[in-house]
């Protein structure tokens, strides 16, 4: 019945067992390799909204105050309004680890909790670690309506004055 008995051709329990385990064994590398791979390879961003929602109506102009922040969550964004009038909508999203950064009113800051980068009401870098300003959405004005595309988000180095959107006289 097997090979030590002069058989050919039929196999042993232990050459059985032994390309089981080598089968196993491989498929073993396999998986880690995968995991590995995917691990290491950076993700893809996802966008979540639709081309309908990807646009989002803040609201009416003479809703924000100078020099003031407000927090949209729905759109993972804060629209800024600067001292001098003009806005900035700006990701919630430390440029350093991807906290998220919140304003914080009594200092007149973003300040991310993770490893306290600090951010100007422009988002520009007041405290490093983080490398740079803060990226933007695009802000658009329409009949005194402020309107902001969450669909790109534009990765800035730092803050420039043509990067605000003011409402232009009628």
């Amino acid at each position: 019945m097997n090979e030590k008995h002069g058989q050919k051709g039929s196999i042993t329990r232990r050459s059985f067992l032994n390309r089981l385990w080598a089968f196993l064994g491989i498929i073993t590398v396999a998986e880690v390799a995968v995991l590995a791979t995917r691990f290491f390879k950076p993700r893809k961003p996802v966008v979540d909204a639709t081309a309908a929602d990807a646009v989002i109506t803040a609201g009416p102009v003479d809703n924000f105050e100078p020099g003031t922040v407000s927090a949209f969550v729905r759109g993972k964004f804060y629209l800024a309004r600067l001292e001098d009038g003009g806005f900035l909508a700006m990701s919630r999203s430390c440029t350093h680890l991807s906290c998220t950064v919140p304003w914080v009113a009594k200092e007149n800051r973003f300040i991310c909790p993770c490893h306290s980068s600090e951010f100007a009401i422009t988002g520009e870098v007041i405290n490093p670690p983080a490398p740079r300003a803060l990226d933007l959405y695009k802000v658009t004005i329409e009949n005194d309506v402020l309107k902001v595309d969450t669909s790109q988000l534009e990765r800035r180095s730092s803050f420039e004055a043509s990067q605000v959107v003011y409402v232009k006289d009628a």
